[in-house]
């Protein structure tokens, strides 16, 4: 399947939705039937004015035409600003004014609508492909745009299947360079999505490569086998008409803290469950408006027959007549707050709801402030801030309004000051409860039944990030609904969350044994100290717990410890660029380690993050932050390039706090249960290299998983691995690899070796399944590195690798969709090694009759055959994405299947390999100059991997851009060609490597001299 063909593919499932199908190149200023004055122009007018005359018949034409100036403007320089200033053009409409003589002003104001939300049908849906935009002389061609009522609202970035030059992730950076080439065709943008025909993608403008999802359900019941095209789930059940509006409308937001702004946009397992809430919501209220359970309509703008919808969402039981909406319980990391703010959006905005107050409680301060502060970031979508109630004089005051307002409370709050004082009796009060397993919520003891109290009337709905146990169950009783399947409305699991790469998997290292706390003093600790109490009040049980706190407070074992952290931090943390918590026993536990670490590393590596009033009375006031002291600590501490690297912790910072470069936590602290397992899953937030979250565990709490995590769901233990059974894993693995190679010397280098490997992989099967076994060995590689005990393996590996990438198809074919090699195992292979497969002397092989007529005339073409194949898939690998080249690449494949197949003798084999060779120097000669100049980088990049030895600097990439600058700012044209050129630039190349880098090395200066020559 080629680029055509997918993109024929993705235009004929957009046609099973009802989307209009036309290409680019027609409706282009010089096509068949423009529609479009020039190719600056990313709106298609005509479309865009026929519809918004359709939606807003009593609006004058002179007033559409005010409209679309004012959206087709764009008024900052700022991308993401001017994105978030069209998306309420398109959810709140355009403010316009119509000339009403005999009015206050002679003028009435209305809005022009740009999507028709009664009536999705009545909407333009078009697809285009090869949509070329030219701005800033700057010419680019978008695979696919779609096109609503002439808006192009979202784009596809398509790259042919299985060439490994032309990958998903190439699509994505594509995707960044049109941004930043071509931002007006982005100003409108809501979706953007990837795809290589076998994996697909969407994302938003901002989101990173993490955060490009997939989609994996249709109809939000069933998930899509393996064996389905991702495309063909993505494409139906996200881009479904009144889905695709919904949404828009409903499910991309954007999230501004102050200091930068992120949009965000739902995955599929937060829309699905959201919507789900929503018409469970409305079933509990007694709203049957099927029409809703789509598309959550902002106050209607005009009266007009509604279209029902054909299929509801989600049909809740014709029995639910209780209060309770459900339970979610969607994985932590996976974005549960995100999903909370998205159900209130749509709730309070939807005119059947009668402007509901939603109250959202939580049973700690610090929890309530951290949703309290996403909220506020969000607030474009609610269309309201929502406020904190500091007391509950305060939430009585907040209650009493006759409806409206989002309010964030405690659940401690709802404690009643006398009998029968309830807060409200209204009915449009919906309540949130985050982490509703939590025993306050007990509706038979805890403080729900306050709850209940004082809000007789409201609808009850709870979230958790982590499974309900079985100590637990008057959670479902509490919040859940009869019909739900297994207690939970919707549920996303830890191997959900891990499989769509929305959270990381879990491993823990034990350590010394002689480091643990006897199994009774920890048990004593468990019975005794507890999360739900004030800080002070563990404090003071702790002290109670004296065989615990004598233990695990002895000088000996926190020097130990602390010794144990920071070597663990400096070898097996620190050089991956990640950073970690140390969770402590209590307060006086977290100043004892801050002291012994300060002995052993820089002060400024940590600081200690608790609770303390301040005051003279508080021993702790030393560590008092205020919020916005705190909030700026915590900005270091994400911030790679600072020097905090350690956050000192024992209870805050263990729920909500979301720091993706965390990667390491150090327990040393008595936790079980739903405690344990929201503190460790602080670790699981993607970022980038990042292949884990890490747990050292000093009390021996994993010795017995099972017992640590008293869970029904076997799915939460399965996702906790410990690393002692990947190290046991990896000679057993490393040895099924080389099994691949009986016989072969793998201490000879260069050609000969590698193509005595590959005589041992005579075919694509089996060398599918030698790459299906150093998967999984490059899997354990990146998880364990930079462990010690990699060390005994590490020739072993580096040559594998070495083979693993030399047999890799240039175009991809064969069963097995191959991998790229992760960072620690192309740094492993780098170091200090030349690897022969990237030397490139193609051209002279091919060009010099001499050396020609010597190959053929050789008394092994076989051999030499092999050395050409393995140069030219090097060569061939450097045009990624450009289609001349991947052509030759599927001709070279087939060529090798002829050869290995005995249908072609070694010496014609030979003869057609040079004629691809030829091909590819006829091809490089005709590749457009300004796409060679963008692959200049890439190429010094090669060049440094090339020739670094055990003297160059670990810093290629900066010496690459110091390059690249200085002989940008220096260079002219022609400057090839006038002495005075040649002598500036080869100053400038002089002053970035035998002054700043101090590499000595004439051949490496030729060389990178004649890579300038080329490329600029």
């Amino acid at each position: 399947m080629n680029e055509r063909t997918l993109s024929w593919l993705t235009h004929n499932l957009l046609s099973g939705l009802a989307y209009s199908s036309l290409h680019g190149p027609d409706i282009a200023p010089d096509g068949k039937h423009p529609e479009r004055d020039d190719y600056r122009q990313v709106f298609l007018l005509g479309r865009l004015r026929d519809a918004l005359n359709r939606i807003n018949p009593d609006i004058p034409a002179e007033c559409i035409d005010d409209a679309i100036r004012v959206i087709t403007r764009t008024e900052s320089p700022d991308l993401v600003t001017s994105n978030r200033r069209f998306h309420r053009f398109l959810t709140d409409g355009v403010d316009v004014e119509i000339p009403s003589p005999g009015t206050y002003g002679g003028v009435r104001h209305d809005k022009v609508w740009l999507l028709d939300l009664d009536d999705p049908d009545n909407n333009d849906f078009l697809a285009v492909d090869e949509f070329t935009v030219i701005e800033d002389n700057r010419n680019r061609r978008a695979d696919i745009v779609i096109f609503v009522n002439g808006i192009p609202l979202a784009v596809f970035e398509l790259k042919k299947p299985g060439d490994e030059n032309a990958t998903i992730r190439k699509a994505f950076q594509q995707l960044q360079t049109y941004k930043r080439e071509i931002p007006s065709l982005f100003v409108p943008n809501e979706i953007l999505v990837v795809s290589d025909g076998l994996e697909a993608r969407s994302g938003t403008i901002t989101s990173d490569w993490n955060r490009f999802m997939t989609w994996r359900t249709v109809d939000g019941r069933e998930t899509a086998s393996k064996n389905v095209a991702q495309l063909e789930v993505l494409i139906p059940g996200l881009f479904e008409t009144r889905r695709l509006l919904d949404y828009i409308l409903n499910f991309v937001l954007f999230e501004d803290d102050g200091a930068t702004i992120a949009k965000k946009s739902a995955a599929y397992h937060q829309y699905w469950a959201v919507n789900k809430a929503v018409s469970c919501t409305f079933a509990a209220c007694g709203i049957r408006t099927d029409e809703s359970r789509l598309i959550g309509r902002f106050p209607a703008h005009r009266e007009r027959d509604v279209v029902a919808e054909p299929t509801p969402l989600y049909q809740p039981s014709p029995k639910f007549n209780g209060r309770q909406i459900g339970v979610i319980w969607h994985t932590q990391g996976s974005g549960k707050s995100l999903s909370m703010v998205m159900y209130t959006g749509k709730i309070v905005r939807h005119p059947d709801m009668q402007n509901p107050t939603v109250v959202v409680i939580t049973d700690r301060n610090d929890l309530d402030d951290q949703l309290f502060a996403t909220f506020a970031n969000c607030k474009d979508i609610l269309r309201q801030s929502p406020v904190q109630a500091d007391s509950r004089a305060h939430l009585r005051d907040l209650l009493r309004v006759a409806s409206g307002g989002i309010v964030f409370t405690t659940i401690q709050k709802f404690m009643p000051e006398q009998n029968g004082d309830f807060l409200s009796d209204r009915k449009n009060i919906v309540v949130i409860a985050d982490e509703a397993h939590r025993s306050q919520y007990d509706f038979i003891d805890g403080f729900a039944r306050h709850l209940h109290d004082a809000l007789p009337n409201a609808f009850l709905f709870g979230l958790t990030g982590t499974p309900i146990n079985r100590s637990d169950r008057n959670t479902f009783w509490a919040f859940g609904a009869e019909e739900d399947e297994q207690g939970y409305l919707s549920r996303y699991s830890f191997q959900e969350s891990i499989r769509d790469k929305a959270t990381l998997p879990l491993h823990f290292e034990a350590v010394d044994v002689r480091l643990h706390i006897d199994k009774e003093a920890i048990d004593e600790a468990y019975a005794q100290i507890t999360d739900d109490l004030s800080e002070q009040d563990r404090d003071d049980l702790a002290k109670r717990a004296a065989k615990m706190a004598v233990l695990i407070k002895a000088p000996a074992r926190v020097k130990a410890i602390c010794e144990h952290i920071a070597n663990h931090y400096r070898t097996k943390v620190e050089p991956n660029g990640f950073k970690a918590q140390v969770v402590t026993f209590d307060r006086e536990c977290c100043v004892l380690y801050k002291q012994a670490l300060d002995e052993i590393m820089p002060p400024e590596a940590s600081t200690i993050v608790m609770h303390t009033q301040g005051g003279k009375g508080d021993e702790y006031s030393a560590w008092k932050l205020g919020k916005d002291e705190e909030e700026r600590l915590l900005d270091r501490f994400r911030d790679p390039n600072d020097p905090l690297k350690l956050l000192i912790v024992t209870s805050k910072l263990l729920t909500g706090f979301d720091a993706p470069i965390l990667q390491t936590m150090y327990l040393d602290k008595p936790m079980r249960d739903h405690n344990l397992l929201q503190a460790i899953c602080r670790t699981n937030r993607p970022f980038p290299n990042k292949t884990c979250g890490l747990i050292v565990d000093y009390l021996g709490i994993f010795d017995d998983v099972a017992r640590a995590l008293d869970f029904d769901e076997k799915s939460v233990l399965q996702v906790i691995t410990n690393l002692d059974e990947l190290k046991q894993e990896l000679p057993g693995q490393v040895a099924k690899c080389l099994a691949f190679f009986p016989g072969v010397d793998r201490t000879v280098g260069g050609y000969e070796g590698l193509i005595a490997a590959q005589d041992c992989l005579p075919n694509n099967e089996v060398r599918d399944k030698f790459a299906a076994e150093f998967s999984v060995l490059s899997r354990l590689w990146e998880a364990l590195s930079p462990d010690p005990v990699l060390n005994a393996f590490q020739t072993d590996y580096k040559w594998l690798a070495q083979v693993y990438q030399s047999v890799k198809p240039a175009s991809g074919t064969g069963k097995l969709l191959w991998h790229s090699l992760g960072a620690k195992t192309i740094e492993l292979v780098h170091q200090n090694v030349h690897l022969e497969t990237v030397r490139d002397d193609l051209e002279t092989l091919v060009m010099d009759a001499e050396v020609l007529q010597g190959i053929l005339d050789a008394k092994d073409p076989r051999q030499k055959s092999k050395e050409v194949e393995i140069k030219l898939i090097a060569r061939l690998r450097k045009h990624a994405g450009n289609p001349v080249f991947m052509a030759l690449g599927e001709r070279l494949e087939h060529l090798k299947e002829k050869h290995e197949q005995g249908l072609i003798h070694s010496l014609d084999f030979l003869k057609m390999l040079l004629d691809i060779a030829k091909d590819v120097l006829q091809a490089e000669k005709g590749v457009d100059p300004v796409d060679e100049r963008h692959k200049a980088k890439t190429a010094l990049t090669e060049l440094f991997l090339e020739m670094r030895n055990g003297k160059t600097p670990v810093v290629i990439e900066r010496i690459v851009e110091d390059i690249d600058e200085i002989v940008r700012l220096v260079r002219f044209p022609g400057w090839q060609d006038t002495n005075a050129g040649e002598r500036e630039v080869k100053k400038a190349l002089r002053r970035v490597l035998y002054i700043k880098y101090k590499i000595d090395d004439e051949e490496l200066f030729e060389k990178a001299y004649g890579y300038i020559r080329q490329y600029y």
